[in-house]
């Protein structure tokens, strides 16, 4: 399993808009191939902190995934978010090898 976890930080009074944002995605990486799941999680100590957590079959299922005209669409996206202090939002990505359960 391969795992990708997605980190920003945004103004706390920023937080419910971009947990809606995320409540309405397009769920486009649900189709994806070894996609296996996905969640937004929370900081419960820093409600400004989000993560994104999405578990994939292997590597090889998430590099075709990022390589997609799919992906492509999703992060154009983002781009256009209405609001100018989440356009600028640059996560902090982790990418992780399951390797033992």
């Amino acid at each position: 399993m391969y795992v990708v976890d997605s980190t920003v930080i945004v103004p706390e009074h920023k937080a419910d808009d971009l947990i809606a944002i995320y409540q309405n995605r397009s769920r486009l990486v649900d189709e994806a191939e070894g996609f296996l799941t996905f969640q937004l999680l929370q900081n419960d100590k820093k409600p400004g902190e989000l993560t994104v957590h999405m578990e994939w079959e292997d590597k090889k299922s998430y590099l075709k995934w990022v390589r997609s005209e799919q992906f492509k669409k999703i992060h154009e996206l983002e781009k256009r978010y209405p609001d100018e202090e989440l356009q600028g939002i640059v996560p902090v990505v982790k990418k992780f090898e399951v390797v033992a359960t």
